[in-house]
């Protein structure tokens, strides 16, 4: 289906990151690709994130947050998921575009989760409406999250 050129935008609107996908689904309200992580080796929240490893990415333009399924670059072992808090997608041809508005959620293969910078999502001036509306997001993807792991 081709590539397709991620942008990560601040709340300015300002670029803050930039990277290439392959195009696996298209749909008319999300779009699915495969990225593979393209910076150094980091430990993050008790994973290893390596350069190379392959993200399977949902991106959709009637929800605040995208989905990020992280996938080991040696043998494919699913390492979790990331999820980003943001404004709805803009899905083009040959860009995707999302505003981050900070706040994320981190879901390891047995179902814990772990909500990421919520100081830095309570400095953002945000209207009252983006803010319920980021809230509602990460609320429906714990919701979501624990339903696929029932105790």
């Amino acid at each position: 289906m081709g590539s397709i050129t991620v942008l990560k935008l601040n709340l300015a609107g300002q670029e803050t990151w930039r990277y290439t996908g392959r195009v696996l689904e298209r749909h008319a309200d999300r779009i699915v690709l495969e990225a593979h992580f393209n910076r150094d080796d980091i430990p993050f929240h008790g994973i290893l994130l390596r350069r190379g490893d392959r993200f399977v990415e949902t991106f959709y333009s009637d929800r605040w947050y995208n989905v990020f399924e992280m996938h080991d670059c040696d043998d494919d072992r699913l390492k979790g998921w990331y999820c980003n808090i943001g404004r709805p997608a803009d899905i083009g041809e040959e860009t995707v575009s999302y505003i981050d508005l900070a706040l994320d959620l981190l879901v390891y293969p047995d179902g814990r989760q772990l909500v990421l910078d919520e100081d830095e999502f309570g400095e953002l001036a945000l209207s009252p409406e983006v803010f319920r509306q980021a809230r509602q997001a990460l609320e429906e993807l714990q919701t979501s999250f624990t339903a696929r792991f029932p105790t």
